[in-house]
C-alpha cells in the first residue's frame, strides 16, 4: 500500500510514517493542504490520511476538491475534536472514515488497511492534474486539451515523474527507469529527453517540471 499522510504536526507525520514502514506500508508526508492535495492526486495512492485543520486549504476543502475532480481515493480524516458536527462535515465532504486525536497507531493502520481493501480495482489508470491528462495504458498525453506525441523514452521519463508527483526523482533513478538496459551515465541523453518532456508540457498552465541541479527533477503544479 501507499498512503499519503497530511498533517501540520511534523512530528506526528514522521511518527505515523515510521510506524507504517515497520508494516511495509509506503507513505508520503505533507504538512499543508495544497501539498497534500497534489500528493493525493498522484497515481498509486491507496489511502489518504488527512487532518481536518491544515494551513492553506483545510482537510475538508482538500477532500471536497478531490471528490469534485472525480477522485475516489479513500480518505480517513483526523480531527483533534470529537464534535459531531465536525465529523459530519468531513463525511459530507467525501471522507470515508474519521479518527479522533489522540489515537493508537495500531487502530490507524487497521482503518487504513480496511479502507484500502474496500476500494474497487479500476482499469482506468489515467492521471489528471489540472489541464494535463496522462494515460500510461494507452500511451497518450493531453495538455490543455491537445493530444501531445512523445517518444517511448520520453513517455517513460514522464511516467517516472508522474509516479512520484511532487517528489524529487533523481537522475540515477530516471536512468534506471528509462534505460533499464544500461547507458553511460555521463551521456547527455537524459537532459535531451527531459527538455523534450518539458516542451511537451509547455502549454500547461498548471503543471511544470522543476529542475534540482545536480540532483534530479520534480513534476509539480505551477505556482499561483
Amino acid at each position: 500500500m501507499h498512503v499519503v499522510v497530511v498533517d501540520d504536526e511534523k512530528r506526528l507525520v514522521a511518527l505515523i510514517r515510521n510506524y507504517f514502514d515497520d508494516f511495509e506500508v509506503t507513505s508520503t508526508g505533507c504538512h499543508d493542504g495544497s501539498t497534500g492535495l497534489a500528493a493525493a492526486r498522484a497515481p498509486g495512492v491507496d489511502v489518504v490520511v488527512l487532518d481536518r485543520m491544515l494551513p492553506g486549504l483545510t482537510g475538508v476543502e482538500v477532500c471536497r476538491q478531490l471528490r469534485t475532480e472525480g477522485n475516489d481515493v479513500p480518505v480517513l480524516m483526523l480531527t483533534a475534536r470529537g464534535a459531531v458536527d465536525e465529523r459530519v462535515e468531513g463525511l459530507e465532504a467525501g471522507a470515508d472514515d474519521y479518527l479522533v486525536k489522540p489515537f493508537a497507531l495500531e487502530e490507524l493502520l487497521a482503518r487504513v488497511r480496511a479502507l484500502g481493501r474496500r476500494r474497487p480495482v479500476s482499469d482506468d489508470q489515467r492521471w489528471t492534474v489540472g489541464d494535463v491528462v496522462f494515460d500510461p495504458l494507452g500511451h497518450q498525453l493531453w495538455v490543455a486539451g491537445e493530444k501531445v506525441a512523445l517518444s517511448r523514452r520520453e513517455f517513460a521519463m514522464l511516467g517516472s515523474l508522474v509516479e512520484h508527483f511532487g517528489r524529487v526523482v533523481t537522475r540515477q533513478r530516471l536512468f534506471e527507469d528509462v534505460w533499464p538496459e544500461g547507458i553511460d551515465i555521463r551521456s547527455n541523453a537524459l537532459d535531451v529527453h527531459m527538455s523534450r518532456v518539458r516542451k511537451a508540457l509547455s502549454n500547461s498552465a498548471e503543471v511544470q517540471v522543476v529542475t534540482l541541479r545536480g540532483i534530479g527533477y520534480r513534476l509539480d503544479r505551477e505556482p499561483g
